[in-house]
């Protein structure tokens, strides 16, 4: 699919819609929602695509700042012709798809946000917190550490550990360190008022990255028409660790879109 200064290749299954565009997390790849999109009906219409900077996407040229990456997102968005879909964004990838939901692309029917980063950065976002974070991908240690300590809540299995891991240290230097750097400070509050389509937000109930109360106070002010749901017994990353309750949530609310 083409964007900007290059193409980025796209998975797509299925053509019964509403479309599920999927936009993955800081360390992430059209892979990991392959078990959201596995628990989902066979015909359901999903894309999946690896990000600026990452994966088979590794070699595209910056920026990688997020008005870049929205921009892809509406690229691919128009590149396939979807006449409606939902963007489904993790993370890093929920920031992004709050900036491209708010240019009001043709076909938005929806936003559905999984443990998103927040539009309005929380104090917690400090420039010690931002460095130590942009060393979590510097080795497959490293990348263990913020398994163990941060992402997760419950164990992952082995196979799925080694495609994080392997997907974590996937990146170009420039596009690893654009979010820790800038882009998760960024505030963004202003231009996210413009969404103006059903939001579905999904929160980890032991999420130590984007906390449930996080959310509550500096995601859903900017977007007063979410539903607000608490996944349990989840961490950070919540399609892999509860992918038939995320694909269960994304069932439900795009049903009457």
């Amino acid at each position: 699919m083409r964007v900007a200064d290059g193409s980025i290749e796209v998975r797509r299954r299925g053509r019964c819609g509403p479309t599920l565009v999927f936009v993955h997390y800081w360390g992430g790849s059209a892979g990991t929602w392959d078990a959201v999109v596995e628990r989902l009906p066979a015909d359901r219409d999903t894309v999946r695509f690896d990000q600026r900077g990452w994966g088979s996407s590794r070699a595209l040229p910056g920026p990688h700042r997020l008005d870049q990456l929205a921009h892809d997102l509406i690229d691919i968005v128009k590149g396939l012709g979807l006449d409606t879909f939902v963007l489904v964004g993790h993370s890093m990838g929920g920031k992004v798809s709050l900036l491209a939901a708010a240019r009001r692309p043709a076909g938005l029917a929806g936003l559905a946000l999984l443990a998103p980063a927040p539009p309005e950065p929380p104090a917690t976002v400090t420039t010690e917190y931002r460095y130590s974070l942009s060393h979590a991908y510097d080795s497959a240690q490293s990348v263990g550490q913020a398994l163990d300590h941060a992402l997760t809540a419950t164990p992952l299995s082995g196979a799925v550990r080694s495609a994080v891991v392997r997907d974590s240290l996937n990146s170009d230097e420039a596009a690893r360190l654009e979010w820790p750097m800038r882009g998760i400070a960024a505030d963004v509050t202003d231009a996210v008022r413009a969404v103006d389509v059903p939001v579905l937000v999904l929160a980890g109930e032991h999420d130590q990255v984007e906390p449930p109360h996080v959310l509550q106070r500096h995601l859903l002010p900017s977007v007063p028409q979410a539903r607000f749901d608490i996944v349990p017994d989840s961490g950070h990353l919540l399609p892999l660790e509860a992918p038939a309750e995320v694909a269960t949530a994304l069932e439900g609310f795009t049903t009457g879109l």
